[in-house]
């Protein structure tokens, strides 16, 4: 068999298999490579090579910003941003919300990099409104593909055509130019997929989901009794405690009044300086009327005044948070005494309350002064700063019940290190929008500075990585190279122009969708233009017409990449989470690519006269 016979079989068991849906994705890619390789189509090296491209570098380095925005809590302000402004009734205002901003941001860094971005906010939604993660994501995909036209940085496939033109001496295309045909497609994509999404999308979740922790707080301070009458009382300059130490710090003459415990100024961290100084914080329990005589005698502030006495604003807010613990069958805490405002040994968290299965809390509250011995079975809430949280509960004396870490994520919007992640998007945005670098440069640069600002660890960022999309686009990059290698995909391109050249150039436009939008499903749209562009070029001049419709027309069909999760990384990335199977994109991506078909053909020549 020849090299090109070699490569149409090993596309056709690819997809078989892809469709079967019964091997791994990342099973079917890895052989798919390694095919190439047993059949002497393409080098060891060839093969391989897709782990080092420059994408597959991009995409993971994505995965880290998006995580860091994520783990900040700035995601969880974009989700609540867009909860309240669609409302949790209006399928449709959600909708037209999300592919808005996805399509504006696609606009600025690339299909990419708006969906690893949008991806978490979305999944978050889906969360919270009860609603199919299937039902959201793939919208929010296709959006993008549709938004990515709206600008020259949109794609790469924009600045090939752009590239191109100039190069052929009919000028290249403005920044916004792309805009004249990238509005109609996006409005034909959201009515589309308002109208007929619901119909033709499964309604499904992904195998793991994040459950919804937005009552998190609320529901810890209700269990464990803690609802009301706790407040948090800043120090000031003239208060009598300033410069005394811990200590002595004594609520006996204010009956009806509890020390919980006091806490540092800077961190919200329990106090390890031996002296209280100006800023510090009292954690006190008991009636408001109490404590507000107590906090005008000893000259101290309500931090919040419209959250005095609300537990789960006080507790549980952007510097500190809660994390309820389970002590396991041998523990080394059994037999440890305990009592609510407790310093752990580590000296970072508080405890707050202790529940045992079958004995009241009031019970345990009475015995509070002498402690209560630890059982197995026991629960525990603690309290301290997020950083406290995520190290000392990685303990096995203790079974953590929500990870801290995912709390934060979804139910502290703009917190710690939200300015920092925000900064180093925006200047991702920048580099990425100017091109002073590459993108996997920019990417790099970007995931490097989530990691030295401190947003998240080494360990942390590796974990962020979704290893499944990264190595299923590595692996099946190879593909492309084959097609170019053994000359399958121009003699394609040659047949096909051969076929339709003489009809027009509105065949001819036509001719050249059907087969980048072909190949763009199997194969990378930036690979499949590099293979059209200077066929479509040399069509164009045998014509004796402009090129210039010919490759807005191609940068068009490029973009519609709907009908196979292979077609672009961003296609995979919500696979998993969308728990979509190889057969639910061409339900949806067929109308949409009729529609690209429509766009493509005969509005484009409209714009760009032949």
């Amino acid at each position: 068999m020849s090299p090109i016979a070699y490569t149409a079989a090993i596309i056709a068991v690819a997809v078989v298999l892809f469709v079967w849906n019964k091997l791994p994705v990342v099973v079917v890619a890895m052989l798919t490579a390694l095919a190439l390789w047993a059949t002497g189509v393409l080098t060891i090296n060839q093969a391989l090579g897709g782990f080092g491209d420059p994408a597959v570098v991009f995409i993971a380095s994505l995965f880290v910003v998006s995580s860091g925005l994520e783990v900040t809590g700035v995601t969880a302000w974009a989700g609540q941003l867009l909860i309240r402004g669609a409302g949790e009734e209006s399928r449709t205002r959600l909708l037209l919300l999300k592919m808005g901003l996805v399509s504006l941001l696609t606009a600025l860094i690339s299909v990419n990099g708006a969906v690893a971005a949008l991806l978490p906010v979305v999944v978050v939604i889906a969360v919270r409104l009860k609603r199919n993660s299937s039902q959201l994501l793939m919208p929010l995909v296709f959006s993008a593909h549709a938004g990515s036209m709206l600008a020259l940085t949109g794609t790469p496939v924009n600045v090939l055509v752009s590239e191109a033109g100039l190069d052929a001496g009919f000028g290249g295309f403005g920044f916004f130019e792309f805009a004249l045909v990238g509005v109609p497609l996006l409005a034909g994509t959201m009515a589309i997929i308002v109208l007929f999404g619901k119909q033709l999308l499964p309604e499904r979740n992904g195998a793991t989901m994040p459950a919804d922790f937005s009552r998190h707080a609320k529901t810890l301070v209700e269990q464990y009794g803690l609802a009301s009458g706790i407040y948090q009382l800043r120090v000031r300059a003239s208060s009598p405690f300033v410069g005394v130490p811990s200590s002595e710090v004594a609520l006996s003459a204010h009956p009806g009044l509890q020390l919980v415990a006091i806490q540092e100024g800077e961190t919200a961290g329990p106090l390890r300086r031996p002296l209280v100084a100006e800023g510090d914080h009292l954690l006190i329990r008991g009636e408001g009327d109490a404590a507000a005589a107590f906090a005008a005698q000893m000259h101290l502030a309500f931090r919040d005044e419209k959250a005095a006495g609300q537990g789960e604003d006080t507790l549980f807010n952007r510097s500190s948070g809660l994390a309820e613990v389970v002590i396991p069958p041998r523990s080394g805490l059994i037999g440890e005494k305990v009592f609510p405002g407790m310093v752990t040994e580590s000296g970072d968290l508080i405890v707050l309350a202790v529940q045992r299965p079958g004995l009241e809390t009031a019970a345990i509250k009475a015995k509070g002064a002498g402690g209560i011995e630890l059982q197995a079975g026991d629960t525990m809430l603690l309290q301290g700063t997020w950083k406290a949280l995520d190290v000392h509960l990685d303990d096995p004396d203790v079974l953590v019940v929500n990870s801290p870490e995912l709390v934060r994520r979804q139910a502290v919007p703009m917190g710690p290190g939200a300015r920092q992640a925000i900064i180093i998007l925006t200047a991702m945005v920048l580099l990425l929008a100017t091109g002073i670098v590459p993108p996997a440069v920019s990417g790099l640069l970007a995931a490097g500075a989530i990691v030295l600002s401190g947003i998240m660890n080494v360990e942390q960022a590796y974990r962020a990585i979704g290893w499944t999309t990264v190595i299923l686009v590595g692996a099946m990059m190879p593909l492309s190279t084959a097609m170019v290698e053994t000359g399958a995909a121009k003699l394609m391109a040659e047949h096909l122009v051969n076929l339709v050249g003489d009809a027009g150039p509105v065949a001819l436009l036509a001719g050249l969708f059907i087969l980048t939008a072909i190949m763009g499903q199997l194969i990378s749209n930036t690979a499949t233009a590099l293979i059209v562009i200077p066929i479509g070029v040399a069509a164009a001049t045998a014509m004796g017409i402009s090129p210039r419709p010919v490759l807005m027309s191609t940068a068009v069909a490029a973009a519609a990449a709907f009908l196979t999760p292979i077609a672009t990384p961003t296609n995979l990335m919500v696979m998993g989470p969308g728990g979509y199977a190889f057969s639910d994109y061409w339900k949806l991506g067929l109308p949409l690519l009729i529609w690209f078909f429509v766009v493509s053909v005969f509005i484009v020549p409209l714009i760009w006269r032949f």
